[in-house]
């Protein structure tokens, strides 16, 4: 099926894995983004081994770490500072780290820039008004009047993903966790060479994203899912580290900016039935939202990047290459999206505390997985 046309709907981490994936096989690549800005948030993201593995297959490897920040394990602390645990990470790459930090902004970059280099088309400002499959082809109509026809769609728009309202109209929708995450950018800890984790009901964790930066994470319990207006931002995050460790509130000081500040509530979100319908599929959050306990949420969007790519390359039908697709993703994600559940509600005393050393080694087993 190498002639196939294939519309991304989603410009993303999960929509440009895709395109690159894709391009690599050969096939013509649209992808849209509703943001004319095309930008995302400026803190950063954490992403394990098998990301790296994956960048490499997607020939990318370089640029991304040139981009990051690499390191090999994860530092385990109570909520009084006391560290608990070294939790040494696997490489699966021989002479490259376990782990990635990185900055979204240098990441998108990275992914946006070898997209467009290897001749997909993207076009920014624009939604899918219509998506019409007749079983042969797929024609979409675009926001801005203008039109196309396709042989696949793939919906990688996200947690709230319009495609997924539009193909499955009675699919689960995102549930709030009751738990929120807060992000701020320090400068780099001279002797960060780790993630940091920090446990307790306000989680805390450090994450070096290049040679000076690094960012923290701070989850918190919102029990009413509250909604913080952008002024006045920076003290409530402030507020939020009060009963932290003393050298987190020493910390806490240094968050000033409102501006700076990213805060989102937590939802999660997996689509148990199928992933695809006719000539359309879903990618990413779209189908496997996942809160961020594990790390993993953009990991998973770019495994099935590759995933798809590679079964739209080697099947006889789209139906076959959907379905072989979902059937080798599925346990992997759901794993991911129920396990960082699990430590999410433990937080909250919504059901048995989660041992996050233990978790976390679990979590580097299975991802180092083949896909």
């Amino acid at each position: 099926m190498q002639s196939l046309k294939i519309l991304v709907i989603g410009g993303g981490i999960g929509g440009l894995t895709a395109a690159i994936a894709l391009r690599q096989k050969g096939f013509a690549v649209d992808v849209i983004e509703r943001d004319p800005s095309w930008s995302v948030y400026g803190v950063g993201i954490i992403q394990q081994a098998n990301v790296l593995r994956a960048m490499k297959a997607l020939g990318l490897l370089d640029d991304y770490l040139d981009a990051g920040v690499g390191f090999d394990a994860v530092e385990i602390f109570r909520p009084d500072g006391v560290k608990v645990a070294r939790v040494p990470a696997p490489r699966l790459l021989e002479g490259y780290p376990a782990n990635v930090g990185i900055g979204r902004p240098a990441l998108h970059k990275v992914l946006g820039d070898r997209t467009i280099a290897l001749g997909a088309e993207v076009r920014l400002g624009i939604t899918a008004e219509t998506i019409v499959d007749d079983g042969e082809q797929v024609a979409v109509t675009f926001s801005d009047g203008s039109s196309g026809i396709y042989d696949v769609v793939i919906g990688a728009d996200g947690v709230y993903s319009q495609t997924r309202a539009t193909l499955f109209p009675d699919a689960e929708r995102p549930q709030f966790t009751g738990q929120a995450v807060w992000r701020y950018n320090f400068p780099r800890f001279a002797d960060l060479d780790a993630l940091q984790v920090y446990n307790g009901p306000t989680g805390v964790g450090f994450v070096p994203i290049s040679d000076a930066l690094m960012y923290m994470y701070v989850t918190t319990p919102e029990p009413d899912n509250p909604r913080y207006p952008r002024e006045g931002l920076a003290a409530a995050m402030r507020g939020k580290l009060a009963g932290c460790a003393p050298a987190i509130r020493d910390l806490a000081e240094q968050i000033t900016d409102d501006d700076g500040v990213v805060y989102r509530p937590l939802e999660g979100m997996l689509v148990e039935g199928p992933w695809h319908r006719g000539r359309i599929v879903l990618i990413g959050d779209a189908v496997h939202a996942t809160t961020p306990h594990l790390g993993q949420g953009a990991g998973m969007a770019i495994e099935d990047s590759l995933v798809l790519a590679e079964e739209l390359a080697r099947a006889e039908t789209v139906e076959d290459a959907f379905t072989a697709y979902r059937a080798r993703r599925f346990d992997r994600c759901a794993y991911i999206v129920r396990q960082s559940l699990a430590i999410c509600h433990g937080q909250l005393g919504k059901g048995p505390p989660v041992d996050n050393a233990k978790a976390t080694a679990e979590m580097f087993a299975v991802t180092a997985q083949p896909l």
